[in-house]
């Protein structure tokens, strides 16, 4: 019997072409897998879509029940329309669309203007070092800072 040597080379030619066929597979297979990959983000955000359209229709729902309702309509209407029932007088506040609903004084005081007088006085003591109650910043009244200065120069 005769013994054929073995050629070292025929391993490593199977596994060239496992690796060749290997490499097929996955680019003939990453176009589809990652076409399905964006097909279920796809339906991920439409699937969210239809559920906030759902709440939506659900919300709008319940508004027409509310405005098949009389009483509904017709605190809607004094609201909106200022409509008064006889005997009763209806008051107006013109300038508060742009504020909120409750707010306290100090915001409110915030909100308007300062006269002009009133910033030249509040600069003129802010430059002095004195708040504005007339307290001197430095801990003592202004009318005391004044007084020692009037006794230091006789």
């Amino acid at each position: 019997m005769l013994i054929v040597p073995r050629r070292g080379g025929s391993h490593t030619g199977r596994a060239a072409i496992l690796t060749i066929v290997a490499a097929i597979l996955v680019a003939t297979l990453a176009v589809p897998v990652r076409a399905w990959f964006d097909q279920r983000d796809e339906i991920a955000g439409l699937e969210a879509e239809v559920a906030s359209g759902q709440l939506l229709v659900e919300e709008l729902r319940v508004e027409k029940l509310r405005w098949a309702d009389p009483a509904f309509i017709a605190a809607q209407a004094r609201r909106r329309l200022h409509f008064v029932r006889p005997g009763e007088i209806g008051y107006t506040t013109i300038g508060t669309e742009d504020l909120p609903e409750e707010l306290s004084v100090a915001a409110v005081e915030e909100l308007v203007p300062q006269l002009w007088y009133e910033r030249l006085w509040s600069a003129t003591a802010e430059a002095d070092g004195v708040d504005e109650s007339g307290t001197d910043k430095k801990g003592g009244s202004a009318g005391d800072k004044d007084s020692t200065s009037t006794e230091e120069g006789q």
